[in-house]
């Protein structure tokens, strides 16, 4: 039976127990995108506390893709002097840490909205999100500003990094067909786009350094996922179950049965356990030790994440 406080193999590394702090969006100190001091400090004292991983909150691979102004960047090589800082504090105290990728396409906060297809969101009265098509110009440049962002984490010491592709964010909504109504490749091919992202970034890293990703667990559907995770398997060596695109009501058709005792992205993580053999990590309304414990030993998910990121 797995055990929560037992060492554990992700990829090329050894981490120290079973545990992740997911990726939670800390930064309000910088609308540049560099790393202020308060960055370092917060990571340095969550990997005090030994967690088995560490997940740095999404940082955005390019300056017009934040969630957020204040969102951290990985967009130039200037910010990766920084993201040192961050990655010597964390293994100065024994930590695992690895950055989580993000572009929020849609849900940007400025600029032109990329978005797999045009597509509009209603926020709220007669306001609303409006997405633009990526051309296939606009398509490759962000997909080399993942790729380059890849990069970026490696020269700053990360153990890894995990693509953000849940959540409605710019790879989720890729993945969720709802959403994607591309007539090429990456509509066709809905993983495409991650799928490329991550094989050039493994061929720009060592077999040591962690390649996961954040995948939605209803994109827009169960069944779906789960084809989604068999297809990026060889290329991944975690995928980390969250929620896929829920802007608006029907995108994704999450579920879990009746009397299931945990959240219905649990339940998605354990579905996705069952075809796959690389580690899968379990998020969610997961509350406190025993339901940690809870969750490990009835799902047979490999690692638990207390708290729910973005």
């Amino acid at each position: 039976m797995k055990q929560l406080f037992e060492v554990h193999q992700i990829g090329g590394k050894k981490l120290k127990n079973r545990t992740v702090i997911p990726a939670v969006v800390y930064s309000i100190f910088r609308n540049d995108g560099y790393v202020a001091e308060e960055n370092v400090e917060h990571y340095q004292v969550i990997a005090k506390g030994n967690p088995g991983l560490v997940i740095q909150e999404a940082t955005s691979v390019s300056k017009t893709g934040r969630m957020i102004e204040t969102q951290l960047g990985v967009w130039e090589d200037a910010q990766v002097a920084g993201l040192k800082r961050i990655t010597d504090a964390v293994h100065e105290v024994g930590g695992t840490v690895i950055l989580q990728l993000n572009h929020a396409g849609l849900m940007s906060t400025d600029g032109v909205r990329d978005c797999p297809s045009d597509f509009s969101v209603p926020v709220m009265f007669t306001l609303s999100m409006n997405g633009k098509e990526m051309t296939p110009e606009t398509l490759e440049q962000v997909k080399q500003q993942f790729v380059s962002a890849g990069r970026r984490a490696y020269e700053a010491g990360y153990d890894g990094i995990e693509l953000q592709g849940a959540d409605g964010y710019l790879i989720s909504q890729f993945l969720n067909t709802n959403v994607n109504k591309r007539t090429d490749i990456y509509g066709k091919q809905p993983e495409q786009f991650a799928l490329e992202i991550l094989k050039e970034i493994r061929s720009l890293s060592s077999d040591t350094f962690i390649i996961g990703i954040r995948l939605g667990g209803f994109e827009p559907t169960l069944e779906k996922s789960i084809a989604y995770a068999e297809l990026l398997e060889p290329h991944t060596d975690y995928f980390n179950i969250s929620a896929g695109f829920c802007a608006i009501k029907g995108t994704s058709k999450p579920f879990k049965p009746e009397g299931y005792p945990f959240s219905e992205n649990v339940y998605a993580a354990e579905s996705i356990r069952k075809v796959v053999r690389k580690p899968v990590f379990a998020i969610d309304a997961i509350e406190d030790l025993q339901m940690m414990k809870n969750v490990l030993e009835q799902t047979n998910t490999d690692m638990i994440s207390i708290g729910y990121g973005f």
